[in-house]
């Protein structure tokens, strides 16, 4: 796979702001056919429009409400129709919620859209990713993965809940997932790693209320830009360096060791089949 993406098919999902729409329009302009994730259509058509433009119109808009399993279904079914081969996933949508909310599933918000939809949506592309390799899965973690470890018998936070504690579990779980599924995959030709994309200017967390919304505002002028924090995203998406190279952590575009709980292969299968079970797979 060239850093030149002709013929190359990607799905973003997050794909209206920050670092998604970053990732969606340089894949679009190295000649990737992108198909875009968004929750809301006005955002979704005005980043559609851009990333066409880019592309020379070589793009697709899919609405889906991510914290809806339901909906994520939904999307995989839209994606097997419209799509005839799958070359690239990116995983990059997420939230983070500084208090406890509940998705439409009954599941704690952060973990459903952080890592419940990133382990349903990928399975359920599986087929057509390996029908199209080599192909490529880039999940979207964060270095706020340290320090934290998962409580299994408490995954939906329901005895204490701290909402950045939270947030950094669910990215440990996306490193934990793109563990398990690279061992998964293994001579399959598609590889899964994840990533932190540096600390980004982006919308999120602005619209968070009290000393979080305030936080982010503050320090916003010293972050990253976007363009910037999809640049490791892009290189796991596009190089010919990381060709089949799997079940790394990066940052900076180099692989680096996550942190001891990152790397527990027992917690990453055990969090595998909790996963399946809270997302109705055998």
């Amino acid at each position: 796979m060239s850093n030149g993406m002709d013929g190359r098919v990607c799905l973003v999902t997050g794909a209206t702001s920050g670092i998604g729409r970053a990732t969606a329009l340089e894949l679009s302009r190295r000649g990737a056919t992108v198909h875009l994730v968004a929750r809301d259509r006005a955002r979704g058509e005005a980043a559609l429009a851009e990333v066409a433009r880019a592309g020379g119109g070589r793009a697709r808009l899919h609405l889906a409400d991510l914290s809806s399993m339901a909906a994520v279904r939904a999307l995989a079914e839209e994606v097997r129709a419209t799509a005839p081969a799958l070359h690239v996933l990116v995983n990059n949508a997420g939230a983070v919620e500084m208090e406890r909310r509940v998705s439409p599933d009954g599941l704690e918000m952060t973990f459903a859209v952080n890592h419940l939809a990133y382990f349903l949506l990928t399975h359920l592309l599986l087929d057509l990713l390996r029908s199209s390799a080599p192909a490529r899965v880039v999940n979207v973690a964060s270095t706020a993965h340290r320090g934290k470890t998962l409580d299994f018998g408490d995954l939906q936070n329901t005895r204490r809940y701290a909402g950045l504690r939270v947030y950094g579990q669910s990215k440990l779980a996306n490193i934990l997932f793109t563990r398990e599924l690279a061992r998964r995959l293994e001579g399959s030709g598609v590889t899964a790693n994840s990533l932190h994309p540096g600390v980004v200017a982006t919308g999120f967390g602005r619209s968070s209320g009290g000393w979080m919304g305030f936080g982010v505002r503050l320090i916003a002028p010293l972050l990253l830009r976007p363009e910037q924090g999809a640049e490791t995203t892009l290189y796991l998406a596009c190089s010919p360096e990381v060709e089949g190279v799997s079940g790394q952590y990066f940052e900076r575009c180099r692989p680096v060791r996550p942190s001891p709980a990152a790397r527990d292969d027992a917690a990453a299968r055990r969090l595998w089949e909790e996963s399946a079970r809270l997302v109705g797979l055998s």
